[in-house]
């Protein structure tokens, strides 16, 4: 054989085995008759009874799928371990049954991979399932399972850390501290969540000190927040500016203005509650990379809901085309779901 025509089949066979490893059909869908599927379920997530979701999930998903198998989560430490035990035990599309926090984890460690995503809301907001068009609702997101259209979509990362809605420094991380309280308490629902904020806003004492670098400009900056967001769905519902920067690929940095105690928790309280004006209440930086530091070596920053201790700098990057999820398909899908893999 001539070496060229050689070398094209070879193109051609590496091709095909490379579409097989993705379980795609012609058109772009992810071939779930030949997939396994491992579903993820965190039962400290949302409200309902986890163990009836999982078997309403078994039963709309195993007739169609290669295989199925439960993967039950029992603490938030580790989802991303048993993640990646179903990516080695042979699973070619991880469902994810949780909150904003659950799929985060997931994600981060599905990230880069060929591993598919499906998200599944259990959460309390589900900003990441509804802005992909899923919804808030699990039948529906387990229709646009069952049909298998797939997407790349961006990521955000900070020191190499992966989250899908947001990274914030500051008053929001104290709030989630407050949030758990008042959930083991009062139990989870919007109300005590709205309520965790005015709580701590009014323990506010102290801004932080940061340097802001982004688009080549460096700047001192004293505030109580700062909030980085990739989810426009959630810039949208919360009726804040720089959804349309976002879809485009970048961050949208909200850092809260004011010095006094007064007018720190007025900014804050506003920004939080999607009704702060910009270049009053907050500034707002648009780009794709951005280096936060000063102050503490660490600090306490929350990602998608969750926190952790972080040591400084922070370098946060938008990851392109990072993650492939199950998205409605294209003839329903919104703006806020990314580049179909099937176009």
């Amino acid at each position: 054989m001539h070496l060229r025509a050689l070398r094209c089949c070879q193109s051609i066979a590496l091709a095909e085995l490379y579409n097989m490893g993705k379980n795609l059909t012609g058109d772009g869908r992810l071939d779930l008759a030949s997939t396994s599927v491992a579903l993820l379920a965190n039962a400290a997530s949302g409200r309902d009874d986890t163990a009836a979701q999982v078997e309403e999930i078994r039963a709309q998903l195993e007739p169609h799928v290669g295989s199925f198998r439960h993967y039950p989560l029992r603490k938030g430490s580790e989802i991303a371990s048993v993640a990646q035990q179903a990516v080695k035990d042979g699973a070619g599309l991880i469902a994810t049954l949780g909150g904003d926090g659950t799929q985060s984890a997931v994600a981060g460690a599905l990230a880069g991979s060929d591993t598919a995503m499906a998200v599944l809301p259990g959460g309390t907001f589900n900003y990441f399932s509804r802005g992909l068009g899923l919804g808030n609702d699990l039948s529906d997101a387990l229709e646009a399972l069952v049909a298998g259209h797939v997407a790349w979509i961006d990521l955000g990362e900070v020191n190499g850390r992966i989250f899908l809605n947001n990274a914030s420094f500051g008053v929001y991380p104290d709030i989630l501290e407050r949030r758990e309280s008042i959930y083991h308490r009062w139990g989870r629902s919007r109300l005590m969540a709205y309520w965790s904020v005015l709580a701590s806003l009014l323990d506010l004492r102290h801004p932080m000190q940061l340097r802001v670098s982004a688009s080549g400009e460096t700047r001192d900056i004293t505030t109580p927040l700062a909030f980085a967001a990739r989810s426009p769905y959630q810039l949208d519902s919360l009726g804040l500016e720089g959804a349309d920067a976002v879809r485009d690929g970048h961050f949208a940095l909200f850092i809260a203005q004011g010095h006094r105690r007064r007018d720190m928790m007025t900014a804050a309280l506003r920004l939080a509650f999607g009704r702060a004006r910009e270049g009053v209440d907050f500034e707002l930086i648009i780009a794709d990379d951005i280096v936060i530091s000063g102050g503490r070596a660490r600090r306490l920053v929350a990602f998608d809901g969750e926190k952790t201790h972080m040591a400084g700098p922070w370098h946060l990057k938008v990851r392109k085309d990072h993650l492939r999820v199950i998205v409605p398909p294209p003839a329903t899908a919104p703006p806020d779901s990314q580049k179909n893999e099937s176009q």
